[in-house]
């Protein structure tokens, strides 16, 4: 195996280097693109620019990907990146939207690179972490459907075939980088990263992420400040009846004792006024800590779907799980949730722990993977 890998590492230097070339998209996945459209009932933008293709509110799930996905699921296992499982188009736009790179996969299952390149390379948490943190996934299998289209366009020299490739104008398709034959996964990961550094830029990656990043950070304090102004006012409130309940219950003479006391306070402003002001900064306090304690989960689905939820830090794993179950999605039977760099699994055994616990407050991204 490992004169194969020296093998594999020779004709990439020679073959490789670092491509860059346009290819017209086939137009038989274009007009299955536009087909799909028609069946949509909406788009996100009315409005398109001559060079992008209008993108359904639901991407649509296609057999192809599905067949990919069970077939390397039965022989490889689950842990892989995230593969989308709908049509090519519809993740170039995700891609877009999400200003990322799509890293592409052409599998071909009786090759004899294929199986060392699915379990080491694609299986190693390394690789799983870094594509599903910085890049859009797609995967089909290579004889068929779409894959027989890409492959015909992209001409791979030999398998495995990787590329990143981006939209480009024209119906066309920017291939940024490919990666032919067996790679370790050190190797992916640093050709891949340096794809992102070179490319990035000129496709506005890096800047549009950190623009991301600070409208998040934006739209999470605006969150928090809605639920502590809610919070304070739902305090005030029970303040309020509270009082009116005392008030009712006060004997008269009570009442008199106290508003003598009130009186010698006003006249004679010492420790009792200092500490009834110390009051309301203790109550604004308590409301701020409770409005910190908001946590909000993204939730991606297979299709493409996402759903964006509030929780709080002291809710546990098994109350994201009802929300989803709550959706009634069709198609979703059993699932488990993983979050990406780094991977982890919320299954069975972390369903009673608490999302701060579970490493998921503030913020964090879920992304749902069928089982």
């Amino acid at each position: 195996m490992s004169s194969m890998w020296r093998e594999a590492s020779r004709a990439r230097e020679e073959v490789n280097g670092f491509v860059r070339r346009m290819v017209n998209l086939p137009r038989s996945i274009i007009g299955s693109f536009s087909r799909a459209i028609g069946h949509t009932h909406g788009r996100r933008n009315q409005t398109l620019q001559p060079n992008f293709i209008a993108y359904p509110q639901e991407p649509t799930i296609i057999q192809e990907e599905w067949a990919f996905l069970a077939s390397y699921e039965q022989q490889y296992g689950s842990i892989h990146p995230f593969f989308y499982a709908c049509r090519f188009m519809e993740v170039l736009k995700m891609a877009e939207d999400d200003h990322k790179f799509v890293f592409l996969y052409l599998h071909s299952p009786d090759h004899p690179f294929t199986p060392a390149f699915c379990r080491e390379t694609l299986g190693s948490e390394l690789v799983v972490q870094f594509l599903d943190a910085n890049f859009v996934c797609w995967g089909t299998l290579a004889n068929r459907g779409e894959g027989l289209q890409m492959s015909a366009t992209l001409r791979p020299a030999s398998f495995p075939f990787c590329a990143v490739v981006a939209s480009a104008p024209g119906n066309s398709l920017a291939v940024l980088q490919q990666m032919e034959g067996p790679i370790s996964p050190a190797q992916l990961v640093e050709i891949l990263q340096r794809t992102v550094e070179e490319q990035g830029p000129a496709f506005g990656i890096s800047r549009a992420k950190e623009e991301e990043r600070i409208s998040a950070d934006r739209r999470l304090r605006e969150e928090q400040d809605t639920a502590y102004l809610a919070s304070l006012q739902l305090d005030k409130e029970k303040e309020r009846l509270k009082k009116l309940a005392l008030e009712d219950r006060v004997p008269k003479h009570v009442e008199a004792s106290n508003k003598a006391k009130n009186e010698k306070i006003r006249q004679n402003p010492t420790k009792e006024s200092a500490t009834i002001r110390e009051k309301p900064q203790n109550k604004t306090t308590n409301n701020q800590d409770k409005s910190s304690q908001v946590t909000q989960i993204l939730i991606r689905f297979p299709n493409g779907e996402r759903r964006e939820q509030g929780f709080l830090a002291t809710d546990k794993i098994h109350s994201v799980y009802r929300y989803i179950d709550s959706l009634n999605f069709p198609g979703i039977g059993s699932y488990k949730l993983i979050s990406s760099f780094p991977r982890r699994v919320y299954g069975a055994d972390q369903m009673n722990v608490t999302l701060k616990d579970a490493g998921l407050h503030p913020k964090a991204t879920l992304f749902l993977e069928l089982v």
